[in-house]
């Protein structure tokens, strides 16, 4: 739990408000905090903490906190998590640190150190988050999908069925409460119940494989650890049972964002990863059921936009992202969900739109192979039989 030279975080220190935000604690997280300094013999004054904003979170504030130590040895560190506004509306927070905990003790997460009435306190594990350039290599592809096997075969309490067609229409209802008319007509939300229903219908079948699904698998919820290269899946916020197509499909959507630039609410689909056919039936299959499941992707990170917009205060063009993935939901829709179309030529038509300069054509054959990668040594693969 120590510090590290090495250790990069996506979620960056906050260099603009370097100030010591320790008064903007809680008292109760305070409390938790000072008792953790107490048990570590090394540091000097477990009440001279150090409370240092990270910059890039979208759904909570998160701080970096540390301890000076004995000379010549590193400081301690943990990581302090406040929930922000309104975001009870997409989980349940006792459902998450049940999952939290579970993940924790089973070796695939960071340790939870203490509960506050608004957040909690983490390890800070000895790694960097990933970087959006990083979702692109293909040997860091290949370690994803290693440790994605791995998660989706956690055996976790509670009914092993699909929650999305749930969540989505939760969140529905709560995006039609808050949206203005004109938002209810841009984001055509008076009809997108039957929208849900239809993916639902088309996408829910025997042979879907329904796995524990982390469901927000963006670069910067995935750690790596640089010497030994191994990964972390941390924040389980919205972590629950579904198909595992649908997982896969979420993180290739990811790979069109970068939320640490000037803009960070746009999207670049010339990023989305393109694929050559595969002589694998099984890759064939799944391929076809991820192109599917990013409709339904499209549909729960367009309804958080528009529900975040109405109720976070992060400095985040939630309504502008919301429009884009309703946008390459539209444009997508029709020939992923025709009966004779492909998915594998899909409608890279709606990347084109939105993307006008790119070159899909291209971007696809450069990435097959890391695609190919990703299906053959993770997805089907345990990771005793993975070759390393």
């Amino acid at each position: 739990m120590g510090d590290s030279t090495s250790q990069k975080q996506v979620l960056v220190d906050d260099v603009k408000s370097p100030i010591n935000k320790v008064a903007y604690l809680p008292k109760d997280a305070k409390e938790i905090l000072i008792s953790l300094g107490k048990k570590w013999k090394n540091v000097l004054d477990p009440k001279a903490m150090e409370v240092i904003t990270l910059k890039g979170a979208m759904t909570n504030e998160v701080f970096k906190v540390k301890w000076k130590t004995a000379i010549g040895e590193t400081s301690q560190r943990v990581l302090v998590r406040m929930y922000g506004e309104g975001t009870g509306i997409f989980f349940n927070r006792d459902d998450e640190i049940k999952a939290f905990e579970f993940i924790s003790k089973s070796g695939h997460g960071p340790r939870l150190l203490g509960r506050f009435a608004n957040g909690r306190v983490e390890e800070f594990i000895n790694a960097r988050t990933l970087f959006a350039s990083d979702l692109r290599d293909p040997s860091i592809s290949a370690l994803i999908a290693v440790k994605l096997r791995e998660f989706h075969d956690l055996n976790m309490p509670g009914p092993k069925k699909a929650h999305l067609w749930d969540v989505l229409r939760n969140w529905l209802v709560e995006a039609r409460r808050l949206a203005s008319p004109e938002e209810v007509e841009m984001f055509h939300l008076d009809t997108m119940d039957k929208e849900i229903s239809i993916l639902e219908e088309r996408l829910s079948n025997s042979h879907q494989k329904i796995g524990f699904c982390h469901n927000d698998l963006q670069y910067g919820n995935i750690m790596i650890h640089e010497d030994t290269k191994s990964l972390t899946l941390i924040d389980y916020e919205y972590a629950s049972y579904n198909p595992i197509a649908y997982d896969i499909a979420n993180h290739f959507c990811e790979m069109a964002a970068n939320y640490h630039t000037e803009t960070p609410h746009i999207l670049d689909y010339s990023n989305y990863p393109g694929e050559e056919q595969s002589d694998d039936s099984k890759v064939e299959e799944l391929l076809d059921n991820i192109e599917k499941f990013t409709l339904a992707n499209h549909i729960f990170w367009g309804l958080w936009g528009i529900i975040s917009e109405h109720v976070n205060n992060i400095d985040f063009d939630y309504k502008e992202y919301a429009k884009q993935r309703f946008q390459d939901y539209w444009l997508r829709k029709e020939n992923l969900m025709s009966s004779n179309g492909s998915s594998h030529d899909l409608a890279l038509e709606g990347e084109e739109a939105l993307t006008p300069s790119t070159t899909p054509t291209k971007k696809s054959k450069r990435q097959g192979a890391k695609l190919k990668k990703f299906f053959s040594v993770g997805l089907f693969k345990s990771k005793r039989d993975s070759p390393r």
